[in-house]
């Protein structure tokens, strides 16, 4: 599936569609260059999810845990990590498996650590204010 999104206002209804595509995968992993958008999407569904606490990138902790309204969301950014020791020494199997949202920024970085099940995103600029989500399910 194929979400063209033009402009922050219309990130809202984007981020439903990819919750609803996403059925009960609760793994989403997001590409993307620097500056595509990640973080910015990455809001947007956790607004979704009725979480009240700020998000923002976990570019140095390379995780923070969010509270929603019966939802527990992990959102992680592996871009500062040097191999996947790093990935193996934070526990990331107790989050991945765990049954929350997981929402992983730069999961090229752990390719093999990834589970089976997840949603993968690929954010694309296809202009300053418009992107390409390509959006594809493995279950």
């Amino acid at each position: 599936m194929e979400l063209k999104v033009s402009g922050l206002e219309n990130l809202p209804a984007a981020a439903e569609q990819i919750l609803e595509v996403a059925g009960n995968n609760r793994v989403f992993l997001f590409y993307g260059e620097m500056g595509a958008g990640k973080t910015t999407l990455i809001k947007s569904l956790c607004a979704l999810l009725k979480v009240e606490d700020t998000v923002s990138s976990p570019t140095f902790s390379i995780v923070n845990e969010y509270v929603g309204d019966k939802v527990r969301v992990y959102h992680f950014d592996f871009y500062r990590i040097k191999n996947e020791t790093e990935a193996l020494d934070l526990g990331y199997e107790d989050y991945f498996y765990s049954g929350h949202y997981c929402f992983i920024e730069w999961p090229e970085k752990i390719s093999n650590l990834l589970p089976e099940k997840f949603v993968e995103l690929k954010l694309l600029e296809t202009s300053e204010n418009e992107r390409l989500i390509k959006i594809t399910t493995c279950d």
